[in-house]
């Protein structure tokens, strides 16, 4: 079984910077996409970004480029890493992860989310 694991959250000041990183253990033949999602109170998850294995990139919009993914794919590891954080910022983030496991099959798993709180 995979587990995905998110740290490196936590409370970060208006402006500041952070980095989130996702650790995916368990018996894993190929990592096709790791992706950020994150959810504010009261509004739905969203993606923030995602990276395939090809080394494709796909940032949410509303970032305005403030945000980088990327992997250490030795280590079954990806990283976001999100500049000038703002109030809005604020919101429990989440590590999914596409994988090819056992039997040629094909998976998504979720990590539990991680707090990330931009004070003032």
């Amino acid at each position: 079984q995979v587990h995905v694991v998110e740290s490196g959250g936590g409370l970060v000041q208006t402006g500041g910077s952070l980095i989130l990183s996702c650790t995916a253990s368990g018996t894993i033949f190929n990592i096709y996409t790791m992706a950020w999602y994150r959810q504010a109170p009261g509004k739905q998850r969203e993606l923030v970004a995602s990276l395939t294995n090809e080394g494709s990139r796909k940032y949410a919009d509303s970032l305005n480029g403030r945000c980088t993914i990327s992997r250490d794919n030795t280590e079954d590891t990806g990283f976001l890493q999100v500049n000038s954080l703002k109030a809005e910022d604020t919101a429990i983030y989440f590590c999914n992860v596409d994988y090819l496991g056992h039997w040629g099959q094909r998976h998504v798993v979720w990590g539990q989310g991680i707090q990330v709180t931009v004070t003032s």
